[in-house]
């Protein structure tokens, strides 16, 4: 779904970020430069939905955010972000699955130590 091509504008700066990547992974690896382009390619399509905008600042232009996606697209495929969870942000926010059966890890009861009998401890 071509709608154009993107202003010269969005292109500079896919080109810019692109080779701040390159630099970078030299530096700190493909990972931390992927999380960073990643990032910056997210604020820049950002700002081109904000441009097409009814009454936001100026005209916006459908292919710019066409040209951002899919560069977004491809540094996810060069850096495996679309595998990785913690690329989101929501490592923290799911659950591991439980193992059942025979040969799923047992954990004993924790020791509580020793209780008195009859008597609360509130005193």
């Amino acid at each position: 779904m071509s709608t154009g091509t993107p202003t010269d504008e969005v292109v500079d700066a896919i080109a810019r970020i692109d080779m701040h990547r390159q630099e970078m992974q030299k530096e700190t690896g493909a990972a931390a430069a992927g999380n960073e382009a990643l990032r910056r390619l997210h604020e820049l399509l950002e700002s081109e939905r904000q441009a097409l905008q009814p009454h936001g600042p100026g005209a916006g232009h459908p292919a710019n955010i066409e040209a951002v996606t899919a560069e977004i697209d491809r540094v996810k495929k060069l850096t495996g972000g679309g595998k990785q969870g913690a690329v989101r942000g929501h490592a923290y926010g799911q659950r591991r699955k439980r193992i059942s059966g025979p040969s799923a890890p047992h954990n004993p009861p924790r020791n509580k130590g020793r209780r008195t009998m009859g008597r609360r401890g509130d005193r």
